[in-house]
């Protein structure tokens, strides 16, 4: 797959790695489907699906004690497997291994939180373009965001499109990870190479907001 304007694969860049901490969790969205990616108190990555099996509740407003994820509303802890491990209000009774949250694969590649709702999570291996610039909405379809990229000048002129599908916005290479959250909404992960220095990421950033405009006022 190419990193620019490659073919869908079974995986979703849903978040950038430097984005959840240890304990914490996200909502995100892989093809449709609501998650809650999380990370155990060991750094483990996990995506559910965002729904406690109780009373519906979303458990990305959860909250991590060790190496399960408990659900605000009633406090129902579930295991690293999704099973439930505990009900507060029951503390003496061992869940049915009939309450588990729906899991989904996920790994973490270049610096980026990729999930599968199918096969197992393969990602993207961008190479050395794994520096994580930003991440950016766009409020219009995937193609129209992909192609902005390539239909937006950096320091006055176009940027290359390489073979494998990376960019190269004056001089630095860029790579573009698209996860199209709805059919107007998409979600874009720009990373570029770790030997760019802070004035020309600052550039590139204003560069991924410019070509924002331009997909947006495309699709207005």
């Amino acid at each position: 797959m190419g990193v620019g304007v490659g073919v869908r694969m079974n995986s979703v860049a849903v978040g950038l790695s430097r984005d959840l901490a240890p304990k914490r969790v996200m909502r995100a969205v892989a093809y449709g489907h609501d998650l809650a990616v999380w990370r155990d108190g060991e750094n483990g990555l996990h995506a559910w699906d965002n729904r406690c099996p109780h009373r519906g509740m979303r458990l990305s407003h959860g909250f991590v004690r060790g190496d399960r994820l408990a659900c605000l509303y009633h406090g129902w802890q579930y295991r690293k497997d999704g099973g439930c491990a505990y009900i507060p209000a029951h503390p003496g009774l061992e869940p049915p291994e009939t309450i588990r949250a729906q899991t989904y694969s996920v790994i973490e590649k270049s610096g980026v939180i990729w999930v599968s709702t199918g096969n197992d999570a393969q990602g993207v291996d961008t190479g050395p373009v794994s520096e994580p610039l930003r991440s950016l909405t766009f409020f219009c379809a995937e193609a129209i965001a992909r192609a902005a990229f390539e239909d937006t000048p950096f320091a006055g002129n176009l940027p290359q499109v390489e073979s494998t599908g990376r960019l190269v916005a004056g001089g630095h290479p860029v790579a573009v990870l698209a996860n199209p959250v709805t059919e107007s909404e998409t979600l874009i992960h720009v990373l570029t190479s770790a030997g760019v220095g802070i004035a020309a990421k600052k550039a590139l950033s204003r560069w991924c907001e410019a070509a924002r405009s331009v997909a947006e006022r495309q699709a207005a």
